[in-house]
């Protein structure tokens, strides 16, 4: 690969660590989209890259806010193994769908349709929401497990789900305060991403090269990222991303049917 793609990716990937750290959703609704419409990757290798690199991302995100205790290690245990055990299913159906793009794209753009408006309701909310507070992730056990399968087996599939999935599942569904939503979802991911990621190592869909280099941007930028939180308005940065995934979403879906946009 040439040395100047690689350097490109690792400032890429600083970019979406610095969005991932400020926002609490990761890199990879900022990293797939970017390899497979700007670096022209095939989709199944921009998901393979994708979920490989956020290994890196999780891991250093979790290890920060381990360190500020941030992070419900119950919670952690029941999601991490549900969700595995999601991604083993997830990857074994990804495999299937390499030979239906279409269904892929859809899929796809469904999550991604699901990121903007969500990012978009925050936005337009501008802060206005009542933050809880607490050192725990409600909700039981049971609730939890399928959180996790459901969550992991996405990830399997389309190579997204821990931070745009998993923490929002906690806030809006378990009543989580946000400092421990982020932090737990990022220790529970650890365990999805890998397993995802090995699947696609094993099937021969990941450009390592390119996973590492982005892997480092976003270990970086996600520190930049996180001391941002208090100097920038969240909502406005998530109102504007909010657009660009709602755009992100379209382009998939369109060019189901070879429309370009």
């Amino acid at each position: 690969m040439d040395i100047l793609i690689i350097i490109s990716l690792i400032i890429f990937g600083v970019l979406a660590g610095v969005l991932g750290g400020f926002l609490g959703t990761g890199g990879c609704v900022i990293m797939l989209p970017a390899l497979y419409f700007l670096y022209n990757y095939d989709l199944p290798i921009a998901i393979g890259t994708t979920i490989t690199a956020v290994i890196i991302t999780a891991t250093s995100g979790s290890i920060a806010h381990i360190r500020i205790k941030n992070v419900d290690y119950r919670t952690v245990a029941v999601v991490a193994s549900s969700g595995g055990l999601g991604a083993v299913v997830g990857s074994l159906v990804f495999q299937y769908l390499t030979t239906e793009l279409s269904i892929l794209k859809m899929v796809l753009g469904l999550a991604f349709l699901y990121v903007s408006i969500r990012m978009i309701y925050e936005g337009l909310l501008r802060g206005r929401r009542v933050e809880k507070t607490g050192n725990v992730v409600p909700g039981t056990t049971l609730v939890k497990t399928l959180i996790g399968f459901g969550i992991g087996t996405l990830t399997g599939i389309v190579g997204l789900g821990g931070g745009y999935a998993l923490v929002p599942s906690f806030i809006y569904l378990l009543g989580s305060p946000v400092k421990i939503a982020v932090g737990t979802s990022l220790l529970s991911f650890i365990s999805m991403a890998a397993i995802s990621g090995g699947f696609k190592i094993v099937q021969g869909i990941v450009d390592v090269v390119a996973a590492l280099s982005l892997g480092a941007g976003t270990a970086v930028g996600a520190q930049i990222g996180a001391r941002l939180v208090p100097k920038v308005p969240a909502w406005l940065i998530k109102l504007i991303f909010g657009i660009v995934f709602l755009y992100v979403s379209l382009k998939f879906v369109f060019s189901i049917f070879g429309i370009t946009i």
